[in-house]
């Protein structure tokens, strides 16, 4: 029996600090987070068929469930299970592109096509998620494989974060790259968030 008058975000695990955040922020109270391993970004096609095994665990406890990924690398395979399932996600490839805008992402882009993208979760969990996530802390002669043709690093900060910064720009000084900071706020994260919470205030 789905629980009246509440909401739940299947989510990617490495948007949990920024829903949480925007919960906070909006006093959405009657707005559920479940969230999947952001590991799982490593292995795409492991996204869609972990999607739909939350929504068919939660399905019958929810008036209302929107899922918080892009595309996200499953080549479509995400979208075909939203499909089956009458569920909307935010629209967008990926997380830069969603935190930036469409056209604020494709102007970095294609500004400097050798740009290695960088969001506050990733800035907080680079050594594990990158750094040992790729093995470079055991063969540091893969740097050069993985990022030689980068030139630029670009961090999309959610948090204007005088830390967040710092350790972005030392993350870019390791690497070898140019750095650029732009401030993009939640961006579609929120506008997504607050256009499917508001289906609540309307039941």
């Amino acid at each position: 029996m789905a629980s009246t008058g509440r909401q739940l975000v299947i989510a990617c695990g490495a948007l949990a600090h920024e829903i949480a955040a925007l919960r906070k922020v909006h006093g959405w109270l009657s707005l559920d987070v479940h969230c999947l391993p952001p590991e799982l970004h490593n292995r795409p096609e492991r996204i869609a068929p972990a999607v739909r095994a939350a929504i068919e665990s939660q399905r019958d406890l929810y008036q209302e469930i929107f899922v918080a990924y892009a595309d996200c690398g499953t080549g479509g395979a995400l979208d075909a299970v939203l499909r089956e399932s009458g569920i909307e996600r935010i629209e967008g490839v990926h997380c830069y592109e969603f935190y930036a805008s469409t056209e604020r992402f494709a102007e970095l882009a294609e500004s400097e096509p050798g740009t290695f993208f960088l969001t506050d979760f990733l800035v907080r969990h680079f050594e594990r998620l990158v750094f040992r996530g790729l093995g470079l802390d055991r063969h540091p002669e893969l740097q050069s494989q993985y990022f030689g043709n980068y030139r630029r690093l670009t961090y999309l900060g959610q948090r204007d974060d005088a830390d967040n910064a710092a350790a972005a720009r030392a993350i870019a000084q390791r690497l070898g790259l140019e750095y650029h900071f732009e401030h993009t706020g939640y961006g579609g994260l929120e506008r997504s968030l607050q256009r499917f919470t508001a289906r609540e205030a309307r039941h």
